[in-house]
């Protein structure tokens, strides 16, 4: 009887000890991975590296970014979709990710909104249409006037079939009832040094990478996504503004992790992120770049990605882009 009450003593305690061995456990005991799906030197990069910064200080952990380009960002995105869900495995989504590669495949690679848990909206950014030095066009009329007298024969370069900045030509093209020919890269950062040589005519990117080769005259902002002028290019007006109306097509970002990230860890990664969003470092920084911090909850940002989705799946499908 003795030895039945001592076996059943420890069955209770047992569970208990466990789950006290797991309250103890500290997070993140060891390096966070934040993966980028593009490569080094682009917004999505420099962004990434400057969070990363903070909240490695913040944590006193390291936390790596490990670049993974291709495929408009879908191979190094679709990685997070089977990661183990413990919240050493971060992603730093675009709305190229997140809203509009997915729906360019006849079998989506992965669902944008149900394979993974959304950590927070960590930020927002305008979208600038650029030209080469060598574009005689000074302002977006101009360069829509040439786009019409010479269809086909302007291009436009982008970081991969599907991203965000692929749909804004194509936004333009649908809107402004132009023939101009898609150059996809595996990345702006290496758009640029061909339309600083002439082989490309026109870009779409954000102001991060964009604005040394602005202000040295390289490459021409004609016009900025959105509803607003960019604080950093105040005398560059809206596509709107220039005689496109309802073009909008502003870059966000995302901060997700891995499906079924238990809701106590959900907790903890997003604390620590919106504290390094909110922090005044990275609004400096980012601001710098034309870029706005948002830091919005797990629940809200899920609200958002649906909504995002609905958007940008209509936008592929009425401009016949595929990645297949």
């Amino acid at each position: 009887m003795r030895k039945f009450v001592v076996i059943a003593m420890l069955a209770v305690l047992l569970p208990q000890g466990a789950a006290i061995s797991r309250a103890a456990e500290t997070f993140p005991s060891k390096p966070v991975r934040l993966v980028v799906a593009f490569p080094p030197g682009g917004a999505t990069d420099i962004l990434a590296r400057h969070f990363a910064l903070k909240l490695a200080e913040q944590i006193s952990q390291n936390v790596i970014v490990d670049n993974r380009p291709g495929a408009g960002g879908t191979i190094g995105t679709r990685l997070i979709t089977s990661a183990s869900p413990d919240g050493y495995t971060l992603i730093m989504g675009t709305s190229s990710t997140h809203a509009i590669g997915p729906h360019l495949y006849t079998n989506k690679p992965y669902d944008p909104v149900a394979d993974f848990t959304h950590v927070t909206q960590m930020a927002t950014s305008p979208t600038l249409l650029m030209v080469g030095a060598q574009v005689p066009a000074k302002s977006l009329k101009e360069l829509i006037a040439m786009a019409k007298a010479q269809p086909g024969k302007l291009n436009f370069g982008s970081s991969g079939i599907g991203t965000q900045f692929h749909l804004s030509g194509e936004l333009l093209k649908m809107l402004a009832g132009i023939n101009i020919v898609h150059v996809p890269y595996k990345g702006t950062a290496l758009v640029y040094p061909d339309m600083i040589g002439g082989q490309i005519h026109m870009l779409f990117d954000v102001p991060p990478p964009a604005l040394p080769f602005i202000k040295q005259g390289r490459v021409r902002a004609l016009g900025v996504s959105g509803k607003k002028r960019a604080a950093v290019l105040p005398d560059v007006p809206t596509i709107a503004e220039a005689g496109i109306a309802g073009y909008d097509a502003d870059l966000w970002f995302v901060l997700s992790a891995p499906p079924k990230l238990p809701k106590d860890r959900l907790a903890r990664v997003y604390a620590e992120s919106a504290r390094a969003l909110q922090s005044v470092e990275i609004k400096e920084r980012y601001a710098g770049m034309g870029t706005d911090v948002v830091a919005s909850s797990p629940d809200a940002v899920a609200e958002f990605l649906k909504i995002e989705n609905a958007k940008w799946e209509k936008v592929v499908r009425a401009s016949g882009a595929k990645a297949d």
